[in-house]
């Protein structure tokens, strides 16, 4: 697939790019983006969710009436999960949600994630850029060039730049990362990738 790079002014630079078949040409495994998601779901959770059981709670050990001739059902314990204030069964209890996943997977639900993106079209081109400093409204105003204001942008960089990031951090639906900071999860979200140039090259090398 070749694509032309575009200036931050939203005119062509006159160069184009062939994006290797091998990232961004493949048959995508729905699978394997499944595993890779939920992986990267499942890290997002702290897990120091918790409730009381029956022996944890503050109540007294009385009986709360006497075992027979009550006419009712006998109890021993206001501890009870049947009572109002009582400790939870089955309740949940810290625990980590992670799980591993073989890396040779991973790459393949990343490089299914852009073979998506490649076939919707959904990738634009920009030639590499400074920023002086960090400008929200100079950032606002490239997006807006390069035709890249969509619901949601990923901006993918070769290397990290200070003053880019800073300058899109403000904006809700706007993402700045470097190739090796890039998951699945995110390709997936955002309805527009933003690569600058050379940052189609460093997926290969990058997820070797």
């Amino acid at each position: 697939m070749e694509l032309s790079v575009l200036k931050i002014d939203g005119t062509e630079s006159g160069k184009k790019v062939t994006l290797n078949e091998a990232v961004f040409g493949i048959e995508p495994n729905d699978h394997a983006i499944y595993l890779d998601v939920r992986q990267y779901l499942a890290n997002q959770r702290q897990g120091t969710h918790k409730t009381k059981a029956r022996s944890e709670v503050a109540y007294s050990t009385k009986k709360i009436i006497r075992q027979k001739g009550s006419g009712g059902a006998r109890h021993g314990s206001i501890k009870s999960n049947i009572y109002v204030g009582g400790g939870r069964a089955f309740g949940p209890v810290p625990r980590d949600y992670s799980f591993k996943l073989n890396k040779k997977l991973k790459r393949l639900a990343r490089y299914s994630a852009l073979s998506y993106k490649a076939k919707e079209n959904a990738i634009t081109m920009v030639e590499p850029f400074t920023m002086e400093a960090p400008k929200t409204k100079e950032f606002i105003s490239i997006l807006n060039n390069i035709k890249a204001n969509d619901r949601r942008v990923l901006f993918v960089l070769p290397e990290n730049s200070k003053n880019i990031y800073l300058s899109s951090r403000n904006l809700e639906n706007v993402s700045v990362v470097t190739v090796d900071e890039i998951s699945t999860y995110n390709i997936l979200n955002a309805t527009r990738l933003v690569l600058v140039d050379g940052a189609q090259d460093a997926f290969y090398v990058a997820n070797k």
